[in-house]
This record gives structure tokens, sequence and C-alpha cells, in this order.
């Protein structure tokens, strides 16, 4: 498939991209292996995989912190490691861990950050946009692990930049201020912030990716809306026949829609997608009979089954994967 428009929407354009550990031959390991892909200006792109997969060593390339062993990266319009002095300035970058200073309060670590920021936000705003104001006094050291996650948040949004980084940007957060997050993250979006996500919480990503890419063993496997990579799987309906009732009785299951059926302990459970089609004939047919289907549930596929069947050696890719698996996919609003 050919990578997308590169158009000034762009902001992100990666092509070919390759880095090697060590060696050629068996003593070197290929992280990543011809990854390619295109963010458009103002979109949320999620870059999921299991640890070992190739994100972090991505997602350093177009930070700049590496240089890459083969392809071309470009953020901004710029080699963001051969141009990092152009590049710098107009992002930021929130790792998986912050190395703050332990004696510094809350306030001084913004206020020493803020030193070496260019146009930077006052202490105060920055603290108050991810809920640390009332904590602007308290020393590294008394923060939780969930605040220092949400300070370390604070210095990435400094700058006030063009393109954020967000590795696992909520890990350690309660449930409450992951949510508080998320909307801090909707909003930078809609302001035109261009943001690069990766996560292990699955209903992160479906929440606010505009697009998404699953990595697995260096290369990008499925790519698309979040809805495109969960619709390539099937919806499931299970419910309990009741007695003197069997699988058998039902109408012809291909003729509802159904790809698959399974019965286990008397529970069964159908495969679809076309998962209203299959509900309507089969709650038609109970009808009809004057039967209850005990303990009945449907549900699309989520994101989770989604990702786990792609992430693992047995899903599918290229196209049965999701819109642009594979080789590459282009910038632009997903939703």
């Amino acid at each position: 498939m050919e990578i997308g428009d590169k158009d000034s929407d762009s902001v992100i354009d990666v092509q070919g991209l390759r880095r090697r550990y060590g060696p050629d031959g068996d003593k070197g390991f290929e992280a990543v292996r011809g990854v390619s892909f295109a963010v458009g200006r103002g979109e949320l792109f999620a870059l999921l995989g299991t640890n070992g997969a190739g994100k972090t060593s991505t997602v350093e390339l177009l930070e700049g912190l590496e240089r890459p062993s083969g392809g071309r990266v470009r953020v901004l319009g710029h080699d963001p490691y051969r141009e990092r002095s152009a590049v710098r300035p107009r992002i930021g970058v929130m790792l998986q861990e912050g190395g703050f200073p332990s004696d510094l309060t809350a306030a001084e670590t913004v206020r020493m950050w803020a030193g070496c920021t260019t146009g930077a936000r006052p202490v105060d705003e920055a603290l108050g946009l991810v809920g640390l104001a009332g904590r602007r006094n308290v020393r590294i050291k008394q923060l939780s692990g969930g605040e220092r996650r949400r300070l370390d948040l604070a210095l990435a949004l400094l700058g006030r930049p063009e393109v954020l980084f967000l590795d696992e940007p909520t890990t350690g957060l309660d449930p409450e201020a992951r949510h508080s997050t998320w909307e801090l993250v909707r909003r930078l979006r809609e302001d035109g912030t261009t943001v690069l996500l990766t996560t292990h919480y699955l209903e992160e990503a479906e929440a606010l990716a505009d697009r998404l890419a699953i990595m697995r063993q260096g290369e990008i496997v499925a790519a698309g809306a979040p809805g495109e990579v969960i619709g390539a799987y099937p919806a499931r309906i299970r419910f309990a026949m009741p007695v003197g009732w069997f699988v058998g009785d039902l109408p012809p299951l291909a003729e509802l829609g159904v790809e698959r059926h399974e019965e286990t302990d008397g529970r069964i459970e159908l495969q679809t997608k076309e998962l209203q089609r299959t509900l309507t004939g089969l709650l038609l047919w109970a009808r009809d009979k004057d039967i209850e289907l005990e303990g009945l549930d449907a549900r699309s596929a989520s994101l989770e089954e989604a990702f786990l069947a792609i992430a693992g050696d047995g899903g599918p890719v290229g196209a049965e994967a999701g819109v642009g698996a594979g080789a590459g996919f282009g910038a632009g609003r997903g939703r």
C-alpha cells in the first residue's frame, strides 16, 4: 500500500524506518523493520504493541534521540536528529519515567525546566493544567507516583508544543486522574496539537485515538481508525437454550450471518460481523417459539480482543487487519 499524501498538514512522516542494535548478522537485533506512516496536523495517533514490539525504539527515533539505521523521519518538515535545534522547541516529550531532583518542590521543578524552554508557560498555569496547583510547594519525594506522572505531563506541555509525544502518560494514575488527563489531551488536540501516544491501556487508545497502529516484531501489522481495526473481528452473542432445546433447533446459522459457533457447558456463543442482523433474527425466532434465551449477552468486538489477536502470533496481517496495515498509511483525521 502506498504511503499517504505528504502535504503541509502531515507533521510526522516516516518512511521505511529501521533501527538496529549491534552488528549485522545474528549478533545484532533489528527492533524496527521498515515502518512507514504519516500523522496529520491536529491528529491523535496511538502506537500500540506488546513489550518488545518496537514502539519505544520507533518513538525515540521520532523524538530525535537516536539516528535511524535506515529509512527517513520528518517531524514538522525536519529531520529530528540532524536538525534537532529546529524541532526540539516545537515538540513536547513525556517519557515513561521522569528524573526529578527529589528535594525540589513541584513549582521549583517547573521553574527550573522553564529556564531551558522557549516561550514557557507560567509555573502556576502549567501546574494548573494537570491539577497540581494545590501541590506546588510539595517536594518531589512527597508526591505520589500518579502526581509525578502529572508533573511529567506539565513539563511536556510547558513550551506549548505543536507535537506532543506521550509515552504511557497515565500509568500510575487513579481512574479520576486518568479521565482528567484524557480530557486535557482532547482539549490539546482540539486546539491543533498533534499527539503521538503509546499506551498499554487499550481503552485509552480506543477513547482518544483518531487512528492507531499495532506493532509486532518491529513491523506495523494493523492500522486504521479504532472502529476499522475492531470491525475486522466478529461480535459475539452468548446465551443458554431452555431445557429440551439445542443449537440444532436454531434457524440455519449461515442465514443469520453467523460465521462460527461454539457450545460450552450448555452456553452457546455465536460469532458474527453483522450483529444487528444476527441478533434480530435470533430474537424473532425465540419470540415465534415462545422461549427465553437465558443470560442473553450481545456485544461488539473490543479493541482488546483485536489487539490480542493481532499482536500475538496468530492474528491477521495486511488488509484483513485494518486499513493501511503493513507497508504504511497516510495522514488524516480518522474520525
